[in-house]
C-alpha cells in the first residue's frame, strides 16, 4: 500500500517569483515549473524544452543566457556552485576526458556558463551549493562577492571555517577575520537542507507502518568501504548488536529505490552516518517513510534542523556510542513512534523540494531587501 505525499503543490500565477536557474540540476525549475527558466550545465544533459522553461547551455545558447541575466523582470536568479573554475586542470580534464567526447559532444561552454555572472546581472543572486566539501573553492570567491546569499550543505558552525584552504591558506585567522571583504562574504553564509531527493519527491511513498509491524529494529543501507570512518566504526557495532539478538537489516546488495523506501518504512530505527559530508539523504527519506534517523552529532550548521529527541536521534562517536543509542531507543517503542511522527511532519514542512526552494527565495529577497543582516 503507498500513500501520496501531502505537500504543497509547485508555485505559479502572479504571486510566484520569476527566477532564472544556472546549474546542472532543475531545483528551483522543479518547485516553480511556471515561472522559472532553466538551463542546464549537466555536461551529459541533451534534452531541452523551452516552452517549458528548460534549456540546455551550448555555444549558441551563452549570448542568450547572457542577455536574460541582465532582464530586469526575473526577482531572483539562481546558480549552483560550481565545483572549481573551468581553467583548472581538473576542471579540463573532467570536461576532455569524458565518453560523451566520443560521440562528438565537448561540452565546453557548460562549464562557462556561470562565469556570466562577471557581467551584467539584473535580479539579486542565490548561490546554492549541495557539494560535500564544507569549504568554499577560491574559483568561486566571485560569486560569494556577487550573491546576496550562499546557501551551503556542509556549512561549518564557524563559518569562517568555510574559507579554509581556500580563501585562506589555513585556519583564517584574527587577521583575516577583520579585513571587511572577508566579513561580507562570511555574513553571505547560510546553511541549506539537502533535504529529500527530487526522485523520491516525485512518487508515492510506502504507508507509515505501525510500531506493531516493524520487521527490523534497525535498518542500514549504504557505502562503507571507503567512506567515513564513522560507518566503519559504527557497522562494527551494529554487527555486535545483531549478535547479541537486535534485528539489524542491512541489504547484501543495492536496492531498487520502491524496495528501498519499503525497507526504510518497516524499521525502527534508520543508521544514518555521515559520508563525504554529515548530511545524506538518508537523513530525511527515514524520517520521511515514518522511521526515526539515528545520526552520528552534527558536525555542521542545519537549516530547520531534525532536533534530538524530538524529531530524530543522536549518538556519540566514541566506542560504544552506537550501540547505547540503539540499546537506550529501542527500550522506549511508544517514544520512538512519537519521534517517528514529528520527524515525518517536520520534514514535509521543511525538507522537501519545495519547501527548500521556497527558503531560498524568501530568505535571498529579504536579503535583497535589506531586511536581515548579511547579504550583499
Amino acid at each position: 500500500m503507498s500513500e501520496p505525499l501531502p505537500s504543497r503543490p509547485p508555485e505559479h500565477g502572479p504571486a510566484a517569483p520569476r527566477i532564472l536557474e544556472i546549474g546542472p540540476t532543475g531545483y528551483m525549475h522543479a518547485a516553480f515549473p511556471q515561472t522559472t527558466e532553466f538551463y542546464s550545465t549537466w555536461p551529459d544533459e541533451t534534452a531541452s524544452d523551452p516552452a517549458r522553461g528548460r534549456h540546455l547551455v551550448t555555444p549558441a545558447t551563452l549570448r542568450e543566457l547572457s542577455d536574460r541575466l541582465a532582464d530586469p523582470s526575473f526577482d531572483l536568479v539562481v546558480v549552483h556552485a560550481p565545483a572549481c573554475a573551468p581553467w583548472t586542470p581538473r576542471a579540463l580534464g573532467r570536461t576532455v576526458f569524458r565518453r560523451s567526447v566520443l560521440k562528438g559532444s565537448l561540452p565546453l561552454a557548460r562549464s562557462v556558463a556561470p562565469q556570466l555572472l562577471r557581467g551584467r546581472v539584473a535580479a539579486p543572486v542565490a548561490v546554492l551549493d549541495f557539494d560535500d566539501p564544507a569549504v568554499i573553492d577560491a574559483g568561486n570567491a566571485f560569486l560569494l562577492d556577487r550573491a546576496v546569499a550562499w546557501f551551503k550543505r556542509e556549512l561549518p558552525a564557524d563559518h569562517w571555517q568555510a574559507f579554509t584552504g581556500t580563501l585562506h591558506w589555513r585556519v583564517p585567522t584574527a587577521r583575516f577575520r577583520r579585513v571587511a571583504r572577508n566579513r561580507r562574504r562570511m555574513e553571505k553564509l547560510r546553511p541549506l537542507s539537502l533535504g529529500v531527493p527530487l526522485e523520491v519527491f516525485s512518487r508515492p511513498l510506502p504507508r507509515v507502518v505501525p510500531e506493531a509491524e516493524k520487521t527490523a529494529d534497525v535498518f542500514f543501507a549504504g557505502r562503507v568501504k571507503d567512506s567515513s570512518t564513522v560507518r566503519e566504526n559504527g557497522l562494527a557495532e551494529l554487527l555486535a548488536l545483531r549478535d547479541d539478538g537486535v534485528v539489524v537489516d542491512i541489504p547484501d546488495a543495492p536496492l531498487p529505490l520502491d524496495a528501498y523506501l519499503e525497507r526504510l518504512a518497516r524499521a525502527r530505527l534508520i543508521w544514518t552516518p555521515e559520508g563525504y559530508g554529515w548530511q545524506c539523504f538518508r537523513l530525511y527519506e527515514s524520517a520521511l517513510c515514518g522511521a526515526v534517523p539515528l545520526a552520528n552529532r552534527p558536525s555542521i550548521e542545519r537549516q530547520a534542523p531534525l532536533r534530538d529527541g524530538e524529531h530524530a536521534l543522536y549518538y556519540d562517536v566514541e566506542p560504544g556510542g552506537l550501540a547505547g543509542a540503539v540499546r537506550s531507543a529501542l527500550a522506549d517503542r511508544p517514544r520512538l513512534a512519537r519521534i517517528a511522527a514529528a520527524g515525518r511532519a517536520h520534514v514535509l514542512a521543511h525538507h522537501t523540494p519545495v519547501a527548500i526552494a521556497r527558503h531560498v527565495v524568501e530568505t535571498s529577497l529579504r536579503l535583497a531587501r535589506g531586511l536581515e543582516p548579511g547579504g550583499a
